[in-house]
């Protein structure tokens, strides 16, 4: 059954990478033996990250990019294929959930905003 989960050879990148459940999908794709491109606002949590996947025999690069903005997300695709010539499995793991009152609460301008950010990966 293991055989089924081998991602040996590939190349996975997920933003939102650097905690949650991001985080855990790092760990889990290194475990089954792919390499990791790790992506979040903070490059200072990526590469604690990281360093985990490379402590598990896993290559790791590390990458500062606020999907919210889109002409950031070029150069994020250039240090994946500058690193490892390829990206075999993307998870678009970056999202936003700001805490409002209530659905009834939520102003138009700010539901517009997460649902642009959660659903393509920026907020214009």
């Amino acid at each position: 059954m293991t055989d089924l989960f081998d991602l040996s050879g590939k190349v996975a990148m997920v933003t939102g990478g650097s905690r949650g459940l991001g985080y855990q999908m790092v760990k889990a794709f290194a475990a089954h033996g792919a390499d990791i491109l790790v992506t979040s606002r903070k490059i200072e949590a990526c590469e604690k990250v990281a360093s985990e996947v490379k402590a598990m025999g896993r290559r790791a690069v590390t990458y500062a990019c606020n999907v919210a903005n889109w002409n950031e997300l070029e150069g994020l695709v250039d240090a994946a294929y500058k690193a490892f010539g390829k990206v075999d499995i993307l998870v678009n793991n970056a999202g936003s959930s700001p805490l409002a009152p209530s659905s009834l609460d939520t102003p138009e301008q700010l539901f517009d905003r997460i649902v642009s950010l959660n659903s393509r990966g920026h907020s214009g």
